[in-house]
């Protein structure tokens, strides 16, 4: 599994890929993202362009990838300022059809690779003209977002229901890799990681980004450290992969059905919730 950090910190970036981070996540995108999740418990980053040239420099040969901001009218310019800082592979969010993720292809025009984050219903829907298109070198499936989009109560509720089952399907068709969402440290999150990762392993993603549960919003790399083992973390990730890889269907299946029940769970739990906390007519 190709695990992916957001941070802006050199310090912690340099030591989470000599402990089994392959890429390292610069986050630039804001606009529009306070008004879509300012209400949830969500991470929204407030990364610069010099973040992206600092992460460059301390992270040697692992990948360095900039998610953007949506395509606006100063795409171009952000595009090349980022690929010039160093950025290896460039995310773009938030887009609704193939066009959008085009015209960024053509912006990039070769010179760093392109992963789209599929994150609407529109961009879902395209997906396959969207993995067809000439610079894209892979994708993202961004459930915090499209649950959103979609009405869901509960940010996994895609994987649950068979829209991931969909787009995997689709995604595996065209030999291109993807990934898709976040993944909690073992024994953390309300769905457990380790459930999640059977999905991963079923679906044949091979990449997700690693939820604040491995920095706790750590400061520094002492605070990093006086919280947990990150290597050790990303061994226990690795062993329960590795797990999954090498165990028959059946009991992928099972993993699956035990993911559905317990997102059913939280899903009911969620709505009684609501319903309490409303007035009574």
């Amino acid at each position: 599994m190709n695990y992916m950090l957001i941070t802006n910190l050199p310090e912690i970036a340099r030591h989470v890929v000599l402990h089994g981070v392959k890429r390292v996540f610069v986050d630039l995108e804001i606009l529009g993202k306070v008004a879509r999740q300012g209400h949830l418990n969500t991470v929204i980053s407030r990364h610069s362009l010099d973040d992206v040239q600092r992460i460059r420099a301390a992270i040697g040969q692992a990948e360095l990838l900039v998610r953007i901001n949506p395509l606006n009218e100063d795409t171009q310019q952000e595009i090349d300022d980022v690929i010039a800082r160093g950025a290896d592979i460039v995310m773009l969010p938030m887009f609704h059809d193939a066009a959008a993720v085009r015209r960024v292809a053509q912006l990039i025009d070769g010179r760093a690779r392109l992963i789209p984050l599929v994150e609407t219903v529109g961009g879902a829907r395209a997906l396959a003209e969207i993995m067809a298109t000439p610079g894209v070198s892979g994708v993202h499936i961004g459930l915090n977002d499209l649950h959103l989009e979609l009405g869901c109560d509960f940010m996994f509720e895609p994987l649950a229901n068979g829209m991931m089952d969909e787009l995997a399907a689709v995604a595996r068709s065209s030999g291109l890799p993807f990934g898709m969402g976040g993944v909690a440290r073992v024994g953390e999150g309300l769905l457990p990681a380790e459930v999640i990762l059977g999905e991963h392993v079923r679906l044949g993603s091979t990449c997700a980004i690693l939820s604040r549960t491995f920095h706790r919003n750590a400061g520094s790399l002492a605070e990093l450290n006086a919280e947990m083992d990150f290597g050790n973390e990303i061994s226990k990730l690795d062993q329960v992969e590795a797990g999954f890889l090498h165990a028959p269907p059946a009991v992928l299946e099972e993993n699956r059905v035990r993911l559905v029940n317990i997102v059913n769970d939280i899903v009911a739990q969620k709505r009684a919730a609501v319903r309490g906390s409303a007035p009574a007519p």
